[in-house]
């Protein structure tokens, strides 16, 4: 998230290239589990940020089994574990299929099953490929912004697909949009990250940070990178970072809410300014276990290594400039890492 409110001419390049609060909501623009956005448009103030199509990167084929794969589940660790669970429960059930049981038809019946909306699939994008039989593994959901009675969980996956015998690797994240009723959480919307086409002189920082093995990098977030769209400034940081840690990147630009969530402001995210971290040298942020002086010690690393806007779920004192550090119910699963520059 974003501290700092976006101008007009911010928003304006970014579409042209492309209730009561619980805690602050969103990330990257105001102040917000395992391993194994929309069009360059927004729909509604609603699409993640994006601009392009880029399904799953980088595709890789052979000829193979399907891998196993296990369900993603949150744990009581969580600020509100059912908003989460409803998200991957969708992504999980669209993305993944027996042989036979592909295409559409297929999907809204594995959606309707969950008692959830089937229209639901005809905004699945990359996740419903033409393949005979698909496999999901969600890599980790993360907060895109939580309010009382709405939320946008940003659910990062890996996808392979299977299709005349041959295995294909892939994945995007889905920013998936829920209310809350007195029901339960339902999925509203489903928002895809569109990275881009990957331009064909790669800037050295991005190159430097996608060979580098202590920055991982799920399929949406490498996009982001071969895009060329990716700020210096968010390179640099990450490559300074892994010089001390060993960092799982959620998001970096696309699959991530246009404006910072229940607000107007636009996020940093879709413009390529900010990278968020859900698991620092193998412990995850959310992780009570985790070791809360290493995630202060690797918010104040990101602070020194120039983001102006530093969120997590420990609220610092200090910092070099007013409010560059902040705490929220969103930011309680990840660490953000803002740029204004």
């Amino acid at each position: 998230m974003t501290r700092k409110p976006g101008s007009p001419s911010r928003r304006t390049l970014l579409l042209g290239a492309t209730g009561t609060l619980v805690g602050v909501a969103a990330c990257s623009g105001g102040s917000s589990h395992t391993a194994p956005s929309q069009s360059g448009t927004a729909r509604s103030g609603r699409a993640s940020a994006a601009s392009g199509s880029v399904a799953a990167f980088p595709p890789t084929s052979q000829a193979a089994a399907l891998p196993p794969t296990t369900p993603w589940r949150p744990t009581s660790a969580e600020v509100t574990p059912a908003a989460k669970l409803r998200a991957v429960q969708v992504v999980e059930a669209i993305g993944a299929w027996p042989s036979g049981k592909g295409g559409a038809a297929a999907a809204r019946a594995r959606v309707a099953a969950l008692r959830l909306p089937t229209g639901l699939v005809d905004e699945a994008g990359p996740l419903l490929p033409d393949a005979d039989a698909a496999v999901l593994q969600v890599v980790n959901a993360q907060y895109g912004g939580i309010l009382t009675d709405s939320a946008s969980v940003l659910v990062v996956c890996r996808q392979w697909t299977s299709r005349g015998g041959r295995v294909s690797a892939g994945g995007t994240t889905v920013d998936v949009r829920l209310t809350r009723a007195a029901s339960g959480w339902t999925v509203t919307a489903l928002y895809p990250a569109q990275p881009g086409a990957a331009v064909s002189a790669l800037p050295a920082r991005a190159r430097a940070v996608l060979a580098d093995s202590r920055v991982e990098l799920p399929p949406a977030a490498q996009a982001d990178l071969h895009s060329g769209q990716v700020h210096d400034s968010v390179l640099a940081a990450m490559l300074r970072l892994a010089g001390t840690y060993r960092m799982y990147v959620s998001v970096v630009r696309s699959g991530h809410p246009l404006d910072v969530f229940g607000t107007s402001r636009p996020s940093d995210h879709p413009l390529g300014r900010a990278f968020d971290v859900w698991q620092i040298d193998g412990h995850a942020v959310v992780d009570p276990a985790t070791s809360r002086t290493l995630i202060e010690r690797f918010m104040r690393d990101a602070a020194a290594a120039g983001s102006y806007n530093v969120g997590g779920p420990v609220l610092l004192s200090g910092g070099g400039a007013a409010n560059q550090f902040f705490s929220d119910n969103t930011h309680h699963d990840h660490v953000h890492i803002g740029f204004d520059h």
